[in-house]
C-alpha cells in the first residue's frame, strides 16, 4: 500500500520501518528534516510539506507530540488536509485528548476522507516488534478498512468506541504505567538501606504482585539506573512522561472528575525536569526519587 506517515519521532519512526519491512511504500514528513533521513536510507521517501505526504499515500498514519502540533500539521494549504484527502483514510495515534480527536475527525470528514483514532499502547521495541496495542475509535467501516495495516503494527487492535474512545482509554491505560515510576521509586527509598545489589531487588520485586507488565521489559534498564549507568539508547523520556501527564489530568477536568495521584506524580516528574533530568529515559525516574528521597 501506499502509506504516508507524519511525525518521525522515535514512535514514527519504528513504524515507518515496520511497514517498510512488509513492502509498502512509504512516504514521510517530520518538522526536523533530519529525524527523516535514516528513514530515507531504508527506503522512505521524504515529503517537504504534510500536503504532499497525503498526495502521495492511500492512508496516512499520523503521531505527533500535542493538540498543537495536531492542529499545525493537518491545518492549512501545506498540511494534511491541503493536500487532496477526499477519500483517503487518516489514523490518528497521537497520545491527545478526546476532544480533539473529535473535532479533528469533524474536519477530516467535512474534506471527503475518514479518520479514526488509534492511539497504540507500547514504546520502540513494540512498534519494531509489531506488538503494539491498537485502541480504535471511529466507524466500523473504517477501522476494517486500517486493519490489515494495524495488524502488522499490533499484536491486537480493539475497536473501544467511537472517535475520542481509543484517546481515552490510551490515556486512561497509560496512567497507571506512569505514575507506577514514581511508585517504585517510593519503593526503592525504602530499601536503599539495606544495600542490596540493584539486581537481586529487581528479582525480588518481579516475584511479587508489585511488578506489573511494564516491569518484564524494564528490570534490567531500572537496575542499570541504580547503579549510575544511562539507559541508551532513550525509549521514552521524562519530559514525554510530563507531557502525557499532563494530558491525562485535562482529560479528567474536562469530564468532570480528578486524579490526584497523577496530579502528584506529575510535581515529581516536574522536579526531575528542572534539574535538567527532562531528556533521560522514564526508567531512570525510580532511581531518581529513590536518592533524593534520602536527601542524595
Amino acid at each position: 500500500m501506499k502509506i504516508g506517515i507524519a511525525g518521525t519521532g522515535r514512535m514514527g519512526a519504528a513504524i515507518a520501518r515496520r511497514l517498510l519491512e512488509f513492502g509498502h511504500t512509504v512516504t514521510v514528513w517530520n518538522r526536523t528534516q533530519e529525524k527523516s533521513s535514516v528513514l530515507a536510507e531504508a527506503g522512505a521517501s521524504v515529503a517537504a510539506t504534510p500536503a504532499a505526504v497525503t498526495r502521495a499515500s492511500d492512508m496516512i498514519i499520523t503521531i505527533l507530540t500535542d493538540a498543537d502540533a495536531i492542529e499545525s500539521v493537518y491545518g492549512g494549504s501545506e498540511g494534511l488536509l491541503g493536500g487532496e484527502p477526499a477519500g483517503r483514510l487518516f489514523i490518528e495515534m497521537s497520545t491527545a485528548q478526546s476532544h480533539t480527536k473529535k473535532a479533528l475527525a469533524d474536519e477530516v470528514r467535512a474534506k471527503g476522507a475518514a479518520f479514526i483514532d488509534c492511539p497504540v499502547g507500547g514504546t520502540v521495541g513494540p512498534a519494531t516488534e509489531g506488538t503494539l496495542l491498537g485502541l480504535a475509535g471511529g466507524n466500523a467501516e473504517d477501522i476494517a478498512r486500517a486493519k490489515p495495516v494495524l495488524d502488522q503494527l499490533c499484536r491486537r487492535v480493539e475497536h473501544v468506541g467511537p472517535v475520542g474512545a481509543g484517546a481515552a482509554v490510551k490515556l486512561a491505560m497509560n496512567l497507571t504505567s506512569l505514575v507506577y515510576w514514581q511508585c517504585f521509586g517510593e519503593a526503592l527509598a525504602l530499601c536503599r538501606p539495606l544495600g542490596l545489589k540493584p539486581a537481586r531487588l529487581m528479582e525480588l520485586f518481579a516475584e511479587s504482585s508489585g511488578a506489573p507488565k511494564i516491569f518484564e521489559r524494564r528490570a534490567g534498564d531500572i537496575a542499570a539506573t541504580l547503579e549510575g549507568r544511562d539507559i541508551l539508547p532513550v525509549k521514552f523520556d521524562i519530559d514525554s512522561v510530563r507531557k502525557d501527564l499532563r494530558t491525562m489530568i485535562e482529560e479528567a477536568e474536562a469530564i468532570g472528575c480528578r486524579v490526584p495521584v497523577a496530579e502528584r506524580a506529575l510535581e515529581c516528574f516536574d522536579e526531575a525536569s528542572r534539574d535538567g533530568l527532562g531528556g533521560k529515559d522514564c526508567a531512570t525516574l525510580p532511581a531518581i526519587w529513590s536518592r533524593r528521597a534520602r536527601g542524595r
